[in-house]
């Protein structure tokens, strides 16, 4: 943010507020115009440790109700009285600006802890408040009113309640404002009366609240197993706001890459299909030209057939002529020399002629031997896998035949034991009259075996037909097999490829990862040093600041100055080392970065020329898929042709067998044994 402002606005804001003082009958303060003076030019109002009255404060939240040019307020140690900070704090509810705001040592009490709770629940832009000695705690109901409003606020970040006079009560308020505020990340509560209590209670609100990133309870008589916990748990936001910062670049910069790969993988699927369709336009563009030149050649072919038929016929005519004027050979020789010659330059251009279109078919003829070489060769594997399909469909033969002789066996088995069934009736009915009921049960014994053997053969015979069935659904699945090998083998082409960029990137940002998070730890611990020494700095300034009014506490204070300057100049010390430290290690991490940038390359040109092998892999691909394409498609025809041959064979030996069953069960049904055969 620029922190400069036109001088123009800053001009209006001064007339604006010298115009209020005069309606509300009090003349401006000297001073107050003063500052307004010196700050033109900048987005910074400051006013500290100037007296401002009620009168001036009531001006001043007027004009900051809708002013639209100060980012940064201090009114630090200014004196306001109750009823003047209520005025310019119910200015700042409707401001939208205004993002830091200091009123520190203003001895803010109930009506401005009350003030301070409608700011928070109503303004929307302050992230900063600094509310360093006041009393904001002495009054109990009147704190509670500011901590509710700090739960109901979303947008403050950072809050200074030093010196405050804030108890246990105060500290469990304030527990259950951090509990249901989402957006404060650092709290100071140093030198106030919490102790114990104060310090479980704000403890217990950690476990709720994941944001807060620092809390500062020292000079609050809080116990250091408290403390340390306090500290445990400032860490462990910190931890999960660093994780949850991590994962929301990662989720952008893989969306991204993702979004790129997609767009990448549209581009190239776009491509192959454009290079497709321009061969195969190609292709028939070349044929077309190719008919049409063949078709001129064969024209001009007969043309020229048709000009030496022609020539024959006038070269017999002439001669006819030269018979039947030979009387007139004197006269018309060398009328005869001229066409000689004239016939012997027709001959020798239409020889030429004649050896141009002779070199041309060779040439065609040794072009369409090739093509023919080619077709044959494809050819040669067509009957190739023709002959596998043969030899399938001669087994699946033999395998009929077979079936087809153990029928007729059956049948003979059949026939055989009939005419064995009858005489043993016959010899049965001779010796043994007396055991016709043993022999009646003997038969109706062996005509059940009889159509048991029947209903087996049967069965055997559905078993084979369903064998049959089971190999034509192979041959089937063997075809889709082969295509989705073709298929398989060009995902796992492309897989492979996807899995090498993904790796290269994954490696890349893995290392870009962790050079990152030691960057940002170094900032941090950077950061970190230069925060503690402007707080020392600033506890120092304060102290002298306060020498006039805390006369009393001079000696204490002078013990503490040289205390904290030696601990400032033993940490000063040690920060230079840790900052030299830093920058070894900062070059270091340099010198590896370059390294690693080196090696990416050498990546990248790794790519490209996977990817190069990846196209020519890929046109290999296409052309296999269409030979392979056209080769399945002739398979197909012939398992068609194959199937209706198949069907037909089955429905001829459905006609058999049914033709056979009738058979038999005439036979049985003429011969002596129908009377023993159980009628259904």
């Amino acid at each position: 943010m620029n922190d400069l402002m036109p001088a123009a606005e800053m001009d209006d804001f001064r007339r604006s507020f010298i115009r209020l003082c005069k309606e509300s009958g009090v003349e401006p303060q000297e001073s107050v115009l003063q500052r307004l003076q010196e700050t033109t030019g900048r987005s910074h109002l400051d006013f500290a440790t100037q007296s401002l009255s009620v009168d001036t404060c009531g001006a001043l939240g007027k004009l900051l109700q809708d002013e639209l040019q100060f980012t940064e307020i201090v009114l630090s140690d200014c004196m306001l009285s109750e009823e003047g900070a209520k005025l310019l704090l119910c200015g700042l509810c409707t401001n939208t600006v205004v993002k830091s705001l200091d009123l520190k040592g203003n001895n803010l009490r109930a009506v401005g802890a009350e003030a301070l709770g409608k700011l928070l629940r109503q303004n929307k832009s302050i992230r900063s408040l600094t509310l360093e000695w006041n009393n904001l705690g002495i009054w109990e109901e009147s704190f509670a009113l500011f901590c509710e409003g700090l739960g109901a606020n979303g947008i403050l970040q950072c809050l200074d309640l030093r010196n405050n006079q804030i108890n246990h009560q105060g500290a469990g308020e304030l527990a259950m404002a951090l509990k249901n505020n989402s957006s404060l990340q650092e709290l100071d509560l140093r030198w106030n009366t919490i102790g114990l209590l104060g310090g479980r209670a704000l403890l217990n609100c950690l476990h709720t609240n994941r944001v807060l990133r620092q809390l500062e309870l020292a000079g609050n008589n809080v116990p250091s197993d408290i403390l340390k916990a306090v500290d445990q748990a400032m860490e462990h936001n910190q931890e999960r706001q660093n994780i949850l910062c991590k994962n929301h670049n990662m989720t952008r910069v893989l969306s991204k890459e993702v979004l790129c790969l997609k767009e990448e993988k549209a581009k190239q699927f776009l491509d192959l299909m454009d290079t497709i369709d321009r061969q195969r336009e190609e292709i028939t563009r070349f044929n077309r030209v190719s008919t049409t030149r063949v078709g001129q050649l064969q024209e001009a072919l007969t043309e020229r057939h048709s000009m030496l038929n022609s020539l024959k016929a006038k070269l017999q005519m002439t001669e006819a002529a030269l018979a039947m004027s030979e009387q007139k050979i004197h006269s018309l020789g060398e009328l005869l020399s001229t066409t000689q010659e004239e016939q012997a330059r027709l001959v020798e251009s239409q020889a030429k002629e004649l050896q141009q279109l002779k070199k041309d078919s060779a040439d065609r003829e040794a072009r369409l031997q090739r093509d023919l070489s080619s077709a044959n060769d494809k050819n040669l594997l067509l009957r190739n896998e023709v002959d596998e399909l043969e030899r399938k469909y001669k087994g699946q033969q033999e395998q009929l035949f077979h079936v087809k002789e153990t029928l007729t066996h059956t049948t003979a088995e059949l026939k055989l034991r009939a005419a064995q069934a009858e005489e043993r009736l016959e010899m049965e009915k001779r010796r043994f009259k007396q055991g016709l009921e043993d022999a009646e049960s003997l038969r109706l014994r062996e005509v059940d075996q009889m159509m048991r053997h029947l209903e087996t053969t049967e069965r055997s015979l559905q078993e084979r037909i369903q064998r049959l069935e089971t190999i034509r659904i192979g041959l089937e699945e063997e075809l889709s097999q082969v295509k989705a090998a073709a298929v398989m083998e060009r995902g796992q082409v492309e897989e492979e490829l996807i899995k090498a960029k993904s790796q290269t990137r994954l490696e890349e940002q893995q290392r870009l990862e962790h050079l990152e998070d030691k960057l940002r730890l170094m900032a941090q611990s950077r950061d970190e040093a230069q925060n503690y020494c402007l707080q020392q700095k600033q506890a120092v300034a304060e102290v002298l600041g306060r020498e006039s009014q805390l006369s009393m506490q001079v000696e204490g204070l002078k013990r503490r100055l040289e205390d904290l300057q030696q601990e400032l100049s033993g940490k000063e010390q040690e920060k230079v080392a840790e900052v030299n430290k830093v920058r070894v290690e900062l070059q270091e991490q340099i010198g590896r970065l370059e390294a690693e940038r080196t090696a990416q390359e050498g990546l990248r040109e790794k790519i490209a020329a996977l990817e190069r092998q990846l196209k020519a892999l890929s046109s290999n691909h296409r052309e296999a898929l269409l030979d392979k394409d056209s080769e399945i498609t002739s398979l197909l025809e012939k398992l068609r042709v194959r199937e209706a041959e198949i069907s037909r064979i089955r429905e001829e030996e459905a006609q058999r067998a049914s033709f056979l069953q009738n058979a038999i069960l005439t036979y049985v049904q003429g011969s002596p044994l129908s009377s023993f055969i159980p009628k259904k």
